[in-house]
């Protein structure tokens, strides 16, 4: 009994293709759009897709063409080929202003270059053209349904590019470029101002300070004549210091942080017997 129901199964399956290639080589456009819509509906999209592709272009002024171009855009989404839905839900919006699928297809086009966004490790290009269309979707529709879904998925986007900030500047440190370190931390503060790794930058600067400092020569010559250099770095990682500890008094790392302190005051005091 269940040799030959597996039988039936694979019969069907076949008659089902058999079918299917029938339809894709017809020169029946209609029987192509209602195959292919009955397809997508269950969920079929890449055979859907290949039917739309084949009829788009004859539908073109046709009043069905906007249902077509809409089915066609969502295929690929469903795909997750996000390039080409990108583009064309744009295409899409542009042809037809005036549809009731306007908004929504204005949303996936965006949701589109969000899904092309790498993890932070990687170049942040796409990163940021996503959170520029996003931006464009809430100014054309500030109350939109997908609103909350919007400003979840740009804040998503901003931590990836925090992230990436984050970690270059980290990894100036891990290499003891410090001077680098502390430039590129002092450019993440400055840019993302409301970030969640703050802290951690704050905190990370002033590493970045101390060690500076602490490693550094005495005495550096330069056009204006003879500079303290290490009493100058030790006064600037005092400031980072106390920058830290005003905004996080709490921290998992005021510990570090003060054992830090005490020994750049130290180090002072050494100026002070000098003088």
């Amino acid at each position: 009994m269940k040799h030959l129901f597996a039988i039936l199964l694979f019969a069907c399956a076949l008659t089902s293709c058999s079918e299917y290639q029938k339809v894709l080589k017809s020169e029946d456009i209609a029987l192509k759009f209602k195959v292919g819509d009955s397809l997508f509906q269950q969920g079929k999209y890449e055979k859907a897709n290949r039917l739309f592709a084949q009829i788009v272009p004859k539908y073109k002024g046709k009043p069905q063409a906007q249902k077509l171009m809409y089915l066609y855009s969502k295929s690929f989404f469903e795909m997750k080929d996000y390039y080409v839905s990108g583009y064309q839900f744009e295409r899409f919006v542009a042809s037809y202003p005036k549809s009731e699928k306007k908004e929504e297809a204005a949303f996936l086009s965006a949701k589109s270059y969000y899904m092309l966004s790498p993890r932070y490790s990687k170049d942040q290009k796409e990163t940021r053209d996503a959170i520029g269309k996003l931006q464009d979707f809430i100014n054309l529709y500030p109350n939109s349904q997908y609103l909350s879904e919007t400003n979840k998925l740009i804040k998503e986007l901003d931590y990836k590019l925090e992230k990436k900030a984050f970690e270059i500047a980290k990894q100036y440190d891990h290499i003891s470029d410090y001077k680098a370190s502390i430039k590129s931390f002092d450019n993440f503060i400055y840019e993302f101002p409301g970030s969640a790794l703050r802290e951690d930058a704050l905190f990370f600067r002033l590493d970045a300070a101390y060690k500076l400092a602490i490693n550094s020569v005495e005495l550096k010559r330069t056009n204006a004549g003879i500079v303290k250099l290490k009493k100058v770095r030790l006064l600037q990682a005092k400031e980072y210091f106390d920058v830290f500890k005003k905004a996080y008094a709490n921290s998992k790392y005021i510990a570090d942080a003060e054992d830090m302190f005490e020994t750049i005051n130290k180090e002072l005091e050494t100026y002070s017997v000098k003088s």
